[in-house]
C-alpha cells in the first residue's frame, strides 16, 4: 500500500509550518490561525463544535481559545436562553486579519494543486473527504477512552 498518510501528514506540516511562520507578525503562532477562521467562518460556535472541527481535544481548543481571547482577536458571549454556554464571536481586529489568512489559504490551495485539472481537483477533494470521514469513526472511538484493533 502506498503510504498515503504519510503524503498527506507531510503536506499539513509543511502548511502549518509556513503559516506559523508568515502569520507570526499577526501574533498567531501554534496553529492558532486555524481556529480564528473557523470562529470568523462560523460566528458564535461553541468551544466543543470547535474542537471537533479542528480534530482536537478540548483542552488544547480551550489553550488556544483563551489565547486568541486574550490577544484581542476573539470574544465570547453568553447564550440568551442558557447561560452556561459561551459562544465564540470574531473582534473587529479578527476581521483585519481574517482577509490575509483568506488569501494565504487559496493561495496555498493554488500551490498544492499546480498542474491538476479541475476533474483531478475534484476527485481528489472527494477522495479525501471520504478517507477523512473513514477516519473520523476511529477517531471519535479512541476519543472516548477506547483502543483501537489492529
Amino acid at each position: 500500500m502506498k503510504d498515503i498518510l504519510r503524503e498527506i501528514g507531510m503536506i499539513a506540516r509543511a502548511l502549518d509550518s509556513i503559516s506559523n511562520i508568515e502569520f507570526k507578525e499577526y501574533d498567531l503562532t501554534k496553529g492558532q490561525y486555524l481556529y480564528l477562521v473557523r470562529i470568523y467562518e462560523n460566528p458564535g460556535i461553541i468551544q466543543e463544535k470547535l474542537a471537533e472541527m479542528i480534530k482536537v481535544d478540548r483542552t488544547t481548543a480551550a489553550r488556544a481559545i483563551k489565547k486568541l481571547e486574550m490577544q484581542g482577536f476573539i470574544e465570547k458571549k453568553e447564550d440568551a436562553v442558557n447561560k452556561k454556554i459561551k459562544k465564540l464571536f470574531p473582534t473587529d481586529k479578527a476581521s483585519t486579519v481574517y482577509p490575509i489568512l483568506k488569501r494565504e489559504g487559496e493561495h496555498s490551495d493554488r500551490v498544492a494543486l499546480a498542474g491538476f485539472s479541475e476533474e483531478e481537483t475534484e476527485t481528489l477533494f472527494h477522495l479525501l473527504q471520504r478517507a477523512r470521514k473513514n477516519m473520523e469513526v476511529d477517531w471519535e472511538y479512541v476519543k472516548k477512552g477506547n483502543k483501537r484493533i489492529y
